[in-house]
């Protein structure tokens, strides 16, 4: 029986860490107003200084735990590699723009009301400033949380990482484009400048920066010592990152939140949709069709479920402002990001028996197992 695997501590209750920073958040701006408001004008080039430093210490991480000498082998099974590329960026980014402006733009806009002046001085809608957040969420495919994700569902390690290697590598290209488009579609100012100069530094400087010195650490320390002692300090200091992020964001947003309370259930909503839309049409109907194996199925579905929140905050608030509708939304994928993808990991493991190719040790593996050969 594999081992069991579990989050730890800090990791398992993200969620609660990060309505603990909302609170903390909320407060901080009633008590301090101007605070969060100074060190968003700490700024080069539109591109705020304390959000870049944050999002490094989130993104680092991350990056230098890929292999990217794994990229290659890819080869060998393209299946899912296809699959997730084909998910991510020819589906998922306009089926949350479909959704987002249904459900924002047309079922909840009676209850988003008012408009916002965005840090270039242009005045929108605030329905349209969400949406914005949402687009922004769906063009981010997550190279993050999946690496656990994959892990708790018992899927392909080896494959996961290869496809947050390839989805990095893909954003850096994919990303300011798709979104200079949807942006453009859901009728918001597109600075294109700003667009790229977020990319370059929220996903390429600390892409670079984690395969050069992955490289250095394991030649200088060795393989065994990079994996158990340095990327084991990483963690906390990454998530430590993301939650100093999310209270800067609720200290400028904690009259709107206090005022218009249900306007993070408005935006949730739509975000949740897509969410187990995106994932059961991977794992219950494309990963079917090209007769994947549960353990390539897990990973390649749920990485297109999930979202790169970091990225997707620092682009909102790098284009729109700090304070602006479309960072706000863009928090609210963090809220429902935990909770939703731990629910798809138990909904991976109860249906890994309609996958002909699966060796967990649960009830609905073991009955597949004892069909007759040709048996669906």
């Amino acid at each position: 029986m594999d081992k069991k695997r579990n989050l730890a501590f800090f990791e398992r209750y993200l969620t609660l860490w990060v309505f603990l920073c909302i609170g903390g958040g909320i407060l901080l701006g009633k008590a301090a107003p101007r605070f969060a408001v100074t060190l968003d004008s700490w700024s080069v080039q539109q591109v705020s200084i304390p959000i870049a430093i944050c999002l490094f210490f989130m993104m680092y991480p991350i990056m230098v735990k890929i292999d990217f000498s794994e990229v290659v082998k890819a080869a060998k099974t393209p299946k899912p590699v296809l699959m997730t590329l084909g998910i991510n960026w020819a589906v998922k980014p306009f089926t949350m723009w479909l959704i987002s402006t249904l459900f924002i733009g047309v079922l909840f806009r009676g209850f988003l009301p008012g408009t916002e002046i965005l840090k270039t001085g242009q005045e929108v809608e605030l329905f349209r400033s969400y949406i914005s957040g949402a687009i922004l969420l769906g063009i981010a495919p997550c190279t993050a949380m999946v690496l656990m994700w994959s892990y708790l569902a018992r899927g392909n390690d080896g494959l996961t990482l290869v496809m947050v290697a390839i989805n990095s590598l893909t954003m850096l290209v994919l990303y300011a484009p798709l979104g200079g488009f949807l942006l453009g579609v859901n009728a918001m100012p597109i600075p294109w400048k700003t667009i790229l100069l977020s990319v370059t530094v929220y996903v390429g400087f600390p892409l670079l920066s984690g395969y050069f010195s992955r490289k250095l650490i394991i030649k200088r320390k060795g393989l065994d010592w990079f994996k158990e002692r340095f990327l084991h300090i990483l963690t906390p200091v990454s998530i430590a990152a993301l939650l100093t992020t999310l209270l800067l964001l609720f200290s400028l947003k904690g009259e709107i939140i206090v005022n218009n309370p249900l306007t993070i259930i408005w935006i949730a909503i739509p975000l949740l949709i897509q969410t187990v839309l995106i994932f059961s049409l991977g794992f219950f109907f494309v990963s079917r069709l090209l007769k994947l194996s549960y353990h390539d199925a897990a990973p390649a579905s749920m990485i297109g479920a999930s979202n790169h929140f970091e990225v997707a905050i620092a682009t909102a608030a790098t284009l729109f402002g700090l304070s602006s509708g479309a960072a706000l939304a863009t928090v609210v994928g963090v809220l429902i990001e935990v909770p939703v993808m731990l629910m798809l990991v138990i909904v991976c493991k109860k249906f890994c028996g309609i996958f002909r190719e699966c060796n967990l040790d649960l009830p609905q593996c073991r009955k597949k197992k004892e069909l007759p050969h040709g048996a669906a």
